[in-house]
Formats: structure tokens, C-alpha cells, sequence
């Protein structure tokens, strides 16, 4: 019996949880008033009138930055855990090896990087 209360009680919160978005939504529409005009009906963007297209050309770069930062946050995400094992005994050697060939993934892809000339703003 008490391996299911233990779910019963996440059901139960998860059951709440899913009401209480409900009946704030649902209020939300029965509260608000609808009146469509045709400047609400404009695209918005950070307070800029749409002009021309609606297609827009981003530039590649900033997708590369990004990828960029992901690579070297899982670098980071993944130091922690390193360091607890590295501390362990038995293992210091093993994890310090493991350790610098990460390192070197992350340097040839940064090397890369540099190379293709994708860490230039200009």
C-alpha cells in the first residue's frame, strides 16, 4: 500500500497542477475583452512597425557563436562530475587521461573554429 501512495500523491499534484492551468485560462478568456481592430491584428516585434518582407536573412554567425557556447557550457557541465571522480581513489590516472583527450576534442574544434575564421566579428 505504500508503494502506491507515493504516486498517488504526484497523480494527485499533477491532477491539481493541470486544473489550475485550466481554470486560470479559462477565466482568462471569460474576463478579457475581444475587440479586434486592425492594428491589433499588425505583427509586432520590440516595438517596430513591420516594412517589407516578412522573410528576414539572419547571418550565420550568430548560429556558430551559439553551437560555440553550448560546446564549451557541456564542457563545463561535464568538469564537475570529473573532478568528484578524479578525487576518488583508484581512479586518478584513468579519469586524467579521459580528461585530456576531451580537451582535445574541444581544442581541435576550437582550432577549427579559428582556422574558418568564425571567431571574427567583422
Amino acid at each position: 500500500m505504500d508503494y502506491f501512495h507515493g504516486y498517488s500523491v504526484v497523480g494527485l499534484v499533477a491532477v491539481l497542477g493541470v486544473l489550475f492551468v485550466a481554470v486560470a485560462f479559462g477565466a482568462g478568456r471569460l474576463l478579457r475583452p475581444v475587440v479586434p481592430t486592425q492594428e491589433k491584428m499588425l505583427t509586432y516585434e520590440c516595438g517596430v512597425d513591420p516594412v517589407g518582407e516578412g522573410w528576414a536573412h539572419t547571418q550565420i554567425r550568430y548560429y556558430v557563436y551559439s553551437f560555440l557556447y553550448v560546446i564549451f557550457a557541456v564542457d563545463a557541465v561535464f568538469l564537475f562530475p570529473w573532478a568528484t571522480v578524479y578525487a576518488a581513489p583508484g581512479y586518478g590516472g584513468t579519469t586524467l587521461v579521459e580528461m585530456f583527450v576531451f580537451l582535445g576534442f574541444l581544442a581541435v574544434g576550437l582550432l577549427y573554429a579559428w582556422k574558418k575564421g568564425v571567431l571574427q566579428w567583422t
